[in-house]
């Protein structure tokens, strides 16, 4: 069913340009497995079995990581309204709605598509922010679900995952087992380790150029949607402000799902660390509300509240 947030073709030709790489990129990586370990049944059944594991229970492993839990209406009314209220102008099926007990506020959504959806957020985020601006984070968070580029993402997200465990397999066998093994195995398992370090690069470049972008359209759809960018833009600059004040120690352990949170479990605005960044900088998201606000005609002036 198409949903009323507005599509976003350039959005849809840049995931479509991803997993066709990555496609590629894929069907080389097999290819060179099996060449390199000769046995073409181990390496696509493995490789099989990782995939349907991790597109079916995505969002299972993402609440479990973040200490999420569905929540009822009975529980969050507030919030289980600005879901329902969303969902009804969206013209889309209401997600599961889940909180997650942690201080650090965010939110994210996750799921294989818009009828296995979760949308999460943190009891932090829903402490600092005021309703207009939790609605722009939410709106935010289902357009995502909207234009499937939460599916796409996780999907694009395999075959780096792959890669790198293969990396670290490869490692730490040479590591602990080295000596035991002749020059011929220690050969392939180099190769092994060369082509999925280049696999998991590669990839790597590819979904953070993907997630940049798609962090971009998801702020424009939520904007256009609500008809309130200064309340997006409020909730931008609060979240990131408060984040920016944690320990880097404390959000280590919640950096690994960056990709999937409404602002970057960061200590501060990145550097040259930027074109590698899942997200673009916090100035580009306001410079663009900023620019839909104008357009919009409305009166308050985004980031300002």
């Amino acid at each position: 069913m198409q949903s009323r947030f507005r599509s976003d073709r350039r959005l849809t030709v840049r995931m479509t340009v991803t997993m066709f790489l990555l496609g590629l990129l894929y069907v080389a990586f097999v290819a060179a497995l099996i060449v390199l370990l000769k046995s073409w049944l181990l390496v696509v059944v493995l490789v099989a079995a990782m995939f349907v594991a991790q597109f079916w229970f995505s969002d299972r492993i993402a609440m479990f990581a973040m200490r999420g839990r569905v929540v009822e209406r009975e529980e969050y009314p507030e919030l289980h309204a600005v879901v329902d209220r969303l969902c009804a102008i969206a013209d889309m099926p209401k997600p599961v709605v889940a909180v997650s007990e942690m201080d650090m506020p965010n939110a994210f959504a996750t799921g294989r598509n818009a009828d296995h959806a979760v949308v999460c957020v943190t009891t932090g985020l829903l402490r600092r922010l005021e309703p207009a601006e939790l609605e722009g984070v939410l709106a935010h968070e289902l357009s995502h679900v909207a234009h499937k580029d939460v599916a796409v993402i996780t999907i694009a997200s395999f075959l780096g995952v792959i890669a790198g465990l293969i990396v670290r397999f490869a490692f730490y066998s040479q590591l602990f087992g080295g000596g035991r093994r002749d020059q011929n195995t220690a050969a392939v398992f180099a190769a092994v380790m060369g082509v999925s370090a280049a696999v998991y690069a590669i990839s790597f470049l590819l979904i953070r150029a993907l997630s940049r972008y798609r962090e971009l359209a998801a702020d424009r759809a939520a904007a256009l949607l609500t008809g309130r960018p200064s309340a997006l833009a409020s909730a931008l600059t609060k979240v990131s402000g408060d984040i920016a004040r944690i320990p880097t120690k404390d959000l280590r352990t919640a950096q690994a799902f960056n990709a999937f949170y409404f602002t970057p479990a960061a200590g501060k605005e990145p550097g040259i660390e930027r074109f590698f960044s899942t997200h673009p900088s916090l100035e580009q998201r306001l410079d663009q509300l900023g620019r839909i606000s104008a357009e919009l005609g409305e009166a308050a002036t985004p980031g300002k509240g």
